[in-house]
């Protein structure tokens, strides 16, 4: 476990890593809501889930249940990140 975040170096690496944490999130979320439910639509409406066309079940549903997932997962990420670097409120 590092030491709390006294330094500007640990400030520094801590908001880095937050950064990258947000990009890859928020990539994936462009990738789902943007490319699959618009871009990829007509591809992915040839593939069936449960009688509904893919590209159609992600613009209406896909893209909700990973934005939720994604919510889950950076929660997850920064509460390690916060213990990593000893400034966790617990």
């Amino acid at each position: 476990m590092m030491l709390p975040m006294d330094t500007q170096k640990d400030r520094q690496l801590y908001w880095k890593k937050n950064l990258r944490y947000l990009g890859v999130l928020l990539t994936i979320w462009f990738i789902v809501s943007f490319g699959f439910s618009v871009i990829l639509v007509d591809v992915l409406d040839k593939i069936r889930i449960g009688g509904f066309k893919l590209g159609f079940w992600f613009a209406q549903q896909g893209s909700i249940y990973v934005f939720v997932l994604l919510i889950f997962t950076y929660v997850w990420l920064m509460n390690r990140l916060d213990r990593e670097f000893d400034v966790d409120e617990e």
